[in-house]
């Protein structure tokens, strides 16, 4: 794939690269999105550096790749309800650290994110990312075979507990365990530590077997990219086909990102490739 108006660097054999001759400060003419969208699908995460951008900046870039999801429980930074902070420090420990997709508990997930560096650790803080089309690769052909038929139930319940609201009820949602990426149509594994319970249809035992295959199989490190962070560093990541954990090794340091989350379309779907 070539492009005219961005220059890209491969970071990774299965995923990531850096792009850079592009100021995110600026709009984007209809080329260089049409390129970085395009760099987005094929390389799965993207990353610039020197992005010194403003919160409206911010949200503009993540508008053109659809709408902007607001958070129902966690409040955006002061008068941007779509900007999401994630905030550590010495009073607040972060622990989210696990290999994710993003609210797939959600019947319609999330397209992808965008991870802007504000505040970061002397050392450390870095976040990983995964190929879940590399790791689908991965698999032997009767693997993949065996997979594709199946469906996982995603929820949240087990992580944040019941809902105080009988009308605010937790997200869950069926999704295949093999998706395929809508732009792309590579088949991508689908199935999560954080938010899936279990495969629909198999007995308990079974079920926590093939996930737990999976979920080793996932931490594969061919099929990663780990990513320094550096202060008005961006990180854009394709929740349809990507992994991602943060690695949570400077406490007490502080470390602030401001994050946009661009909402997805559609339900994930399995077409036979």
């Amino acid at each position: 794939m070539s492009f005219e108006t961005i220059k890209i660097e491969r970071l990774a054999g299965a995923l990531g690269a850096e792009i850079s001759g592009v100021d995110l400060a600026k709009p984007l003419g209809n080329q260089t999105f049409q390129e970085i969208h395009d760099a987005l699908v094929e390389n799965q995460v993207i990353f610039f550096r020197d992005q010194d951008i403003t919160p409206d900046q911010h949200k503009d870039f993540g508008r053109r790749f659809g709408t902007l999801h607001i958070h129902p429980a966690m409040g955006g930074i002061p008068g941007h309800p779509e900007i999401l902070p994630l905030h550590s420090d010495a009073e607040k420990q972060y622990s989210a650290n696990g290999w994710h997709s993003d609210v797939s508990c959600d019947p319609v997930p999330n397209m992808g994110a965008i991870l802007l560096a504000k505040v970061l650790p002397d050392t450390g803080g870095d976040t990983m990312f995964a190929s879940m089309n590399a790791a689908y690769e991965g698999l032997s052909g009767k693997m993949q075979h065996f997979l594709s038929g199946l469906e996982a139930h995603h929820g949240s319940v087990h992580l944040f507990g019941p809902s105080r609201h009988e009308n605010d009820k937790r997200p869950n949602a069926v999704h295949p365990v093999i998706r395929t990426h809508p732009v792309s149509g590579r088949p991508c594994i689908y199935v999560n530590s954080s938010f899936t319970t279990h495969i629909v249809g198999m007995k308990p035992k079974e079920s926590r077997a093939v996930l737990d295959f999976l979920y080793r199989h996932i931490e594969t490190p061919e099929y990663h990219v780990r990513f320094r962070w550096a202060v008005n560093s961006i990180a854009f990541w394709d929740n349809r086909s990507t992994q991602h954990r943060a690695i949570a090794d400077y406490f007490p340091q502080t470390r602030t990102m401001h994050r946009v989350t661009i909402n997805g379309t559609e339900a994930p779907f399995y077409r036979p490739h």
